[in-house]
């Protein structure tokens, strides 16, 4: 091994360390601020559930703020994971795995809807992550109906923009809902009767 190759490896390990607490941080954070939302949930009870000092974890997230953002970021790339990794996937299909795919990961669910109920209220740091997430999936689903409208196969006076808005509210009421009935409310398949409304059938 090479002096300069010594050192790249000397480096790996405070990287490595410093990685690990932060991702402690952020699954402290995301229980802190699932159970208690942003507002109720403190920096000292994160840094509690992490095991370190207040100090310690401000030298990684300068500000509670910085913090929320970080653990939305984070849940939005947990959730992403199940995106279709075939094209061929259809719409329905992907919005039916992704509900399920969310479902079995503990926790996410419920700082989604806490933090996104929360964000109306006066100067809450998430209101613009909410309000642009909000905007992009309406785009994305109103474009996927569109193309089903094309394909000959929204039903008629189905229009493209209200489905996709009509979704996004339906998804997160029924999540809601699962949160507080989970032994009787079934997200996918309230979605599949949603589908089934306004998309007709493919043809055999």
């Amino acid at each position: 091994m090479t002096t300069k190759d010594a050192g790249r490896t000397g480096r790996r390990g405070p990287y490595a360390k410093s990685e690990e607490r932060r991702r402690t941080i952020l699954d402290a954070a995301h229980a802190v601020f699932a159970a208690r939302g942003y507002r109720g949930g403190s920096l000292q009870d994160v840094a509690d559930r992490a095991g370190m000092s207040q100090t310690s974890l401000l030298h990684y997230f300068p500000s509670k703020s910085d913090l929320l953002m970080a653990v939305l970021q984070w849940r939005d790339e947990v959730s992403g994971r199940a995106n279709p990794a075939e094209a061929e996937e259809s719409f329905v299909d992907a919005v039916i795995r992704t509900a399920l795919y969310n479902e079995d990961i503990p926790g996410v669910i419920e700082l989604y809807t806490v933090l996104c109920a929360e964000s109306v209220t006066d100067g809450h740091p998430g209101r613009a992550y909410f309000t642009e997430r909000f905007e992009r999936l309406r785009r994305s689903y109103a474009r996927r109906f569109a193309e089903l409208a094309e394909a000959g196969r929204l039903r008629p006076g189905v229009d493209p923009g209200q489905a996709a808005t009509s979704l996004v509210a339906l998804w997160d009421g029924i999540q809601t809902q699962w949160l507080l009935a989970p032994d009787t409310v079934d997200v996918a398949q309230c979605l599949r009767s949603y589908f089934e409304l306004v998309i007709l059938p493919a043809e055999s």
